[in-house]
This record gives C-alpha cells, sequence and structure tokens, in this order.
C-alpha cells in the first residue's frame, strides 16, 4: 500500500498539482488505516450506475478531480440516491457543471449515516511541523471553532487527551438514544494522522471534514447499542509542491 501512496504523490508532483483528488485522499488515509466510507471511482454513466448497484442504495454522488475542492459549495454533491433515476438526475447535473474541468470523473458513495460529525487533520507549522487537528465537524467547524492541536507524532495518551480537549467532548458520550463513541478507533484515526504528517514531507495539510459517528447497525456488523464508528467521508490532501 506504501507504494500505491508514494505513487499517488510523486504522479500529482509531476503534474504540478497542489491537491490531491478526494479520490486520492481517500486511498492515501485508507493506507494509514483511516477508516473511509466505501466508494468507487466512475468515468461515465454506465459505469455510475453499476458502482451505485455495487455498493447499495442509497448512495452519495460527487464529482472527482483535483481542480474540484469546494464541491458542496458549487453543487456538485448529491447525497441520499434512492433510485436509479435520482442517480441518473445527479450524474447528468454533475457532469453539466463539470463541463470544463479537466480529468473530471465521479466518485459514487455508500450514504453513511451518523448525526455526529468531528473534523480530524494535520497542518504542517512552520515552527512545530506537522500538527494534528481535532475537533467538532461539518458546519460547527468555521461557527464554533471547537478544534484543539498536538504536534506529531502522537501517543495514546496525546490522542485521548485531545478527544476530551474539546468543549463538545460530551457529544462523543452516549447521548439522545445514540451509542458512545469508539474511542479506541478515534484515537487510532488520530495516530494515524501523525503518521502521515511525520513519514509524508510532502503534504503540506490534511482535512478531514466530516469524520462522521457511523450510526451503529449500519453496514458493519454492529448491533444496535455498540460503539459507533468513525468513518471519514470526505477528504482534501494539500501538497507542499515545489
Amino acid at each position: 500500500m506504501m507504494t500505491e501512496i508514494d505513487n499517488i504523490i510523486s504522479s500529482a508532483l509531476r503534474q504540478n498539482r497542489k491537491t490531491l483528488s478526494e479520490w486520492e485522499s481517500a486511498r492515501l488515509l485508507m493506507g494509514f488505516g483511516i477508516p473511509i466510507a466505501k466508494g468507487i471511482l466512475a468515468q461515465n454513466w454506465d459505469e455510475v450506475r453499476k458502482a451505485a448497484e455495487g455498493i447499495g442504495y442509497p448512495v452519495v454522488l460527487k464529482a472527482c478531480s483535483p481542480e474540484v475542492s469546494h464541491k458542496t459549495e458549487g453543487g456538485l454533491v448529491a447525497a441520499d440516491l434512492r433510485t436509479e433515476a435520482d442517480l441518473e438526475a445527479a450524474f447528468k447535473r454533475i457532469r453539466s457543471a463539470t463541463a470544463t474541468v479537466k480529468d473530471a470523473a465521479c466518485l459514487v458513495q455508500e450514504l453513511v449515516k451518523g448525526e455526529r460529525e468531528l473534523v480530524v487533520g494535520m497542518i504542517r507549522d512552520p515552527q512545530f511541523g506537522p500538527c494534528v487537528m481535532f475537533g467538532l465537524g461539518g458546519i460547527f467547524t468555521e461557527i464554533l471553532g471547537d478544534v484543539t492541536f498536538r504536534p506529531a507524532p502522537l501517543s495514546e495518551a496525546d490522542a485521548g487527551e485531545m478527544i476530551g480537549e474539546i468543549k463538545g467532548h460530551k457529544i462523543l458520550g452516549a447521548v439522545r438514544g445514540m451509542a458512545a463513541v469508539d474511542i479506541d478507533a478515534l484515537v487510532a484515526c488520530l495516530i494515524s494522522m501523525g503518521r502521515i504528517g511525520v513519514e509524508q514531507e510532502d503534504i503540506q495539510a490534511i482535512d478531514v471534514n466530516p469524520l462522521i459517528i457511523q450510526d451503529s447497525g449500519q453496514d458493519s456488523g454492529q448491533n444496535s447499542g455498540q460503539a459507533g464508528r468513525p468513518v471519514a467521508v470526505d477528504a482534501l490532501v494539500i501538497l507542499k509542491g515545489k
């Protein structure tokens, strides 16, 4: 897997790109053990249709290109598509909107259900080097700014402290009928993010937002009441460049 990661980064740098596509970003994160929503890259309608059938409805359809980073704001994401007709309409709309985007493809992704959204990431600070970020995600990232940072690499104790530091940490417990978050899995995500920062010097920053706490029992063999599993559903990797 590390060879694939090295190939993804070196290929992007050869093309003088500063960002990886969401597909490339997901492959990189998966290589470091970070749970990623199931997804299939598709180039045309027939591939999109077959991908949705393989994953199972409902699905999410996204534009996928290194040139496209703010998909939601650009209307390039269609969520909770429950039928082939829904999927085809979304595909035509997204394809039309990306007609001028070079090498635009589509990412068909499972719909990960969960009410709690977190953000994890990495930023390469000029003074402290690679630092891991953790906090409340989704729309609350910018509104509340409830995030914390630690220099990488992280120990289990470091990651545990970060999780307890955010003001909204109680949302990670068993609240409103939802199971508590799998803290061990969350700790592992933060440690892996630190590893990426230490081992991949060509990466300037990573933004995983949201990292959804998947509802117990959804397509994962879990039973109701078991710990909620963190799953990354959107990722952006920014390279240092030359």
